[in-house]
């Protein structure tokens, strides 16, 4: 009897092996309160050593709210729209949220290089604990988002409730962003130089700033490419809950639920298969 058949025997197991995609999910769930305490542990000291502390995670989006908004507001001239700045606003906001995941989730890995190298977890719980770093950080930029849009004219409506499943989806949707930029990480650790390009270059792809109906009537072949995009989709269907008179298809709840479900099975099957590399990486 071999050495690897007489451990099978005892149950006894090589460190680091990778589980089965179930068990694998399944250890993951009983470390759910380890992931959200590391996460709520994160959120605290994310800006303890600033003088202002906390508040910058809402003065950020804010900041960026309003240069991008002033500069884009006076380009695009009556191209803008009504209620621009809530528009902007609601964009600013959201994609925060994405670009926080997908940046935070790409160094989950690599920028835990002790943890995951002296403690046997599954190595999933990093960048999902990420992802709920963000989604607790988005909280308050979501009660700060809706007292803007009142602030700016706009009347609350029984609609500001759906925010809570388009959230949901797009968590997912984020989860499985942050799980595959994750991996590529850990294979080439270059990748992170050309993440903030990648953010920058959706920032100003997706919608965040514009309505691509109104910008884009013109090239209705462009359109039709917005109307599978899923940033600019969760964008529409979050104004179109929350601002006044904003319309958006309905058919823009299919696109973001099919793009999150297909983005979360793909990064964790993706992510998964990487296990066994991740505590030997350099």
């Amino acid at each position: 009897m071999t050495v690897a058949e007489e451990a099978e025997k005892y149950g006894l197991h090589r460190v680091g092996a990778r589980p089965t995609l179930a068990n694998y999910l399944k250890q993951t769930w009983q470390r759910r309160e380890f992931i959200y305490e590391l996460a709520k542990a994160r959120v605290q000291s994310q800006n303890q050593k600033n003088r202002l502390g906390m508040i910058w995670i809402v003065l950020k989006p804010t900041f960026n709210a309003l240069m991008y908004g002033a500069i884009f507001g006076i380009l695009m001239g009556g191209k803008r729209g009504v209620d621009y700045p809530v528009f902007v606003v609601i964009g600013v906001f959201l994609f925060e949220f994405f670009t926080t995941s997908m940046n935070g989730g790409a160094k989950s890995i690599t920028g835990n290089k002790a943890l995951v190298q002296s403690l046997a977890f599954p190595r999933l719980a990093l960048p999902v604990a990420q992802v709920t770093q963000n989604l607790l950080t988005l909280v308050p930029m979501l009660i700060v988002m809706f007292l803007y849009s009142m602030i700016l004219g706009t009347i609350p409506k029984i609609t500001w409730f759906g925010i809570v499943p388009l959230l949901v989806l797009f968590t997912i949707f984020n989860m499985g962003i942050a799980l595959i930029c994750a991996r590529v990480t850990v294979h080439v650790r270059d990748f992170t130089q050309i993440l903030p390009l990648v953010g920058r270059v959706l920032f100003y792809t997706s919608g965040v700033l514009f309505s691509a109906d109104r910008l884009l009537n013109e090239w209705p072949w462009m359109i039709a490419i917005f109307d599978l995009h899923p940033i600019y989709q969760t964008l529409q269907i979050a104004r179109g809950l929350v601002m006044n008179q904003y319309e958006y298809n309905a058919d823009a709840w299919a696109v973001v639920g099919l793009w999150a479900v297909g983005t979360l099975l793909i990064g964790v099957i993706y992510f998964w298969n990487a296990e066994e590399r991740y505590g030997r990486a350099n």
